[in-house]
């Protein structure tokens, strides 16, 4: 067996071996909030774990995981992209399904929630100002923990074995699997049909991993998959799905479960699946 190959392999094992005690504990509760959101932080941080593991193990060189910040203007754009390919899913739903947009209720949580509930509109403001940037952090420090073992060790070395193509995919759906027990067997749903959300969720895995794994090898940087990842869950999760009422079809279009996003992302997965000319061999140690 191959180096790298044994290497990727190990990595796998380690993975969902760390991750299961996280998910018992999410199908023991049936919500993957348990422990007050500790066990989902825990669980997102299972592939670093054994991505370092699997360095100690192999004695792989942790600087090889991509930790350089420049050039900048790749975590910009990364923290754009998932804005680009789903603020149109939503306007498009808000605007063809009648109450679907709740602006004024997710407002009047807002406020309330600042103590300030005459002040609604003008109080959102500032709390989508303060999501943007202190909450984009925030949640780069659990995107951290999947991206150093998805992006940092494992997508070079499926690259390096199989190609930018297979890599990316591979690597797609392995990242999709390992979301499975936490949207079958919990409340990692948007609601809809199980096998509905499961092919559209898988779906736009896979795609996002093609724009993920562009960044993360042109750049030679964990950091853009994780500025991205970050940038994805706080808008979409924190911020679109809150402000989307459950109206007529909604669900099926919105959120990460919905066909909306399987379009937009895939998308732009294929721009930048066509610009793979562009990208320097993967070269993990």
């Amino acid at each position: 067996m191959r180096p790298l190959a044994r290497q990727i392999l190990v990595y796998l094992g380690l993975v969902f071996a760390f991750s299961s005690l996280p998910y018992y504990l999410m199908i023991h509760t049936g919500h993957i909030g348990a422990g007050n959101g500790m066990v989902v932080r825990l669980v997102m941080w299972c592939p670093a774990l054994a991505a370092l593991v699997t360095c100690r193990l192999f004695q792989i060189d942790l600087a090889t995981l991509g930790w350089n910040w420049r050039p900048t203007k790749y975590q910009a754009w990364a923290y754009i992209i998932p804005i680009l390919y789903a603020l149109p899913v939503y306007v498009a739903v808000w605007a063809f399904i009648p109450g679907s947009f709740a602006f004024g209720a997710f407002a009047t949580h807002l406020g309330e929630s600042f103590g300030f509930p005459q002040s609604a509109r003008a109080i959102t403001m500032l709390a989508v100002i303060l999501y943007a940037t202190l909450g984009v952090i925030g949640s780069m420090a659990s995107a951290l923990g999947e991206e150093i073992g998805w992006r940092g060790f494992l997508l070079p070395r499926l690259v390096q074995q199989a190609g930018f193509t297979w890599g990316c995919l591979f690597s797609g759906c392995i990242w999709a699997v390992w979301h499975y027990p936490g949207l079958l067997f919990a409340d990692y749903n948007a609601g809809t049909r199980p096998a509905f959300a499961l092919c559209c969720f898988t779906l736009m895995v896979i795609a996002d991993s093609f724009i993920l794994g562009w960044l993360r090898l042109k750049s030679g940087s964990l950091w853009t998959a994780t500025v991205l990842h970050a940038s994805h869950n706080l808008f979409i999760q924190a911020i679109f799905d809150e402000i989307t009422a459950p109206a007529g079809r909604a669900l099926y279009i919105t959120s990460e479960f919905g066909a909306g996003m399987v379009l937009t992302v895939g998308v732009c997965a294929v721009y930048f699946w066509m610009r793979r000319g562009e990208l320097p061999p993967a070269k993990p140690s």
